[in-house]
């Protein structure tokens, strides 16, 4: 992705972090826009992590160019984390303090002024529905709830700038619905928000997505463009018996992948080409009778077919 540099909140050329031998984040280019919420996949240990508190300037890059919000990391690291908020995966805050305290004690901590500090507050237990909530301990809240708190406490200096360490995977799909509203009421108001994840579902709310594999950048774009990439490579196989059609069909040359969603199976190819005949014949050959057709591709497939999808090509690249 191409943008000028005022645009873009984070720019990064070359990242690359290494632990000893082990090659943790590999020469990842990102560009990230401002004011978007840009989706950050990739399998566990894929460097996701690592990347992002890399671009906090909580962790020294090995090697690359970095710049966030205009400034150089890890030069001006410092200066960055006043712009910054930074939300991770683990409740992180008081659990032995009322919702206010928490909120009280971050805002000490950002050396807002104390009359600043109080309205802030007034301002977040209001958006982020804790008007009867204020003296609540936090360690007796919901996971739904704390999360809210959690993310109203990241975002009590204002940031710029949000980053979000996988923050809903603890949490029911009605309070990572609501989550998500309040992200998008942050980008509308000029946050450029960092999100990684693991749920596809959220991973389509995004403006830009990019995957991580084994360190390395394998996608970026927008869900459209990613999906639409992968034209013709999926189909939809209507079988009797299902277990035993997707048994045949991982054995065919080209399919990355075969899952079974419902009575169906989705199938995902290496390219368009004559796939749907190849499935039809690998079927019909075992004695199966089954209808084959195109499907849409959807994120998932994205995912796939950028992790497994290396994996496929390894043997070819040895040769």
């Amino acid at each position: 992705m191409n943008g000028a540099p005022d645009e873009l909140a984070i720019r990064a050329r070359g990242l690359t972090k290494r632990f000893g031998q082990l090659v943790a984040v590999d020469h990842v280019d990102l560009s990230v826009p401002r004011a978007n919420v840009y989706g950050f996949l990739g399998p566990n240990g894929s460097g996701k992590t690592t990347t992002i508190r890399m671009l906090c300037g909580l962790l020294t890059p090995s090697d690359g160019d970095v710049e966030v919000l205009g400034l150089r990391v890890p030069e001006q690291a410092e200066e960055l984390r006043r712009r910054i908020g930074y939300m991770t995966q683990k409740f992180s805050l008081f659990e032995d303090l009322t919702v206010r305290e928490n909120l009280e004690f971050l805002a000490a901590v950002q050396d807002i002024p104390r009359a600043a500090a109080g309205k802030r507050i007034d301002e977040l237990v209001e958006q982020y529905h804790f008007a009867d909530r204020q003296k609540q301990l936090a360690g007796t809240m919901s996971g739904g709830q704390k999360q809210r708190l959690a993310l109203a406490g990241a975002v009590i200096q204002k940031p710029e700038l949000l980053f979000l360490d996988e923050p809903t995977s603890a949490v029911d799909p009605e309070s990572r619905r609501d989550f998500w509203e309040k992200l998008f009421d942050l980008a509308d108001a000029g946050t450029t928000i960092l999100v990684s994840t693991h749920y596809m579902d959220e991973a389509e709310r995004c403006h830009r997505i990019a995957i991580l594999d084994r360190g390395a950048l394998v996608a970026d774009g927008t869900p459209d463009e990613l999906t639409h990439a992968l034209a013709g490579r999926t189909l939809e196989v209507m079988a009797k018996q299902p277990r035993r059609a997707q048994q045949v069909l991982m054995g065919v040359p080209g399919v990355l992948s075969v899952a079974q969603i419902g009575n169906a199976l989705r199938v995902l190819n290496d390219a368009n080409g004559d796939a749907a005949d190849r499935v039809r014949k690998a079927l019909a050959d075992a004695g199966l009778d089954a209808e084959v057709a195109a499907s849409h591709p959807n994120l998932e497939d994205v995912f796939v077919s950028s992790t497994r999808g290396r994996d496929h090509e390894a043997p070819e690249k040895a040769a």
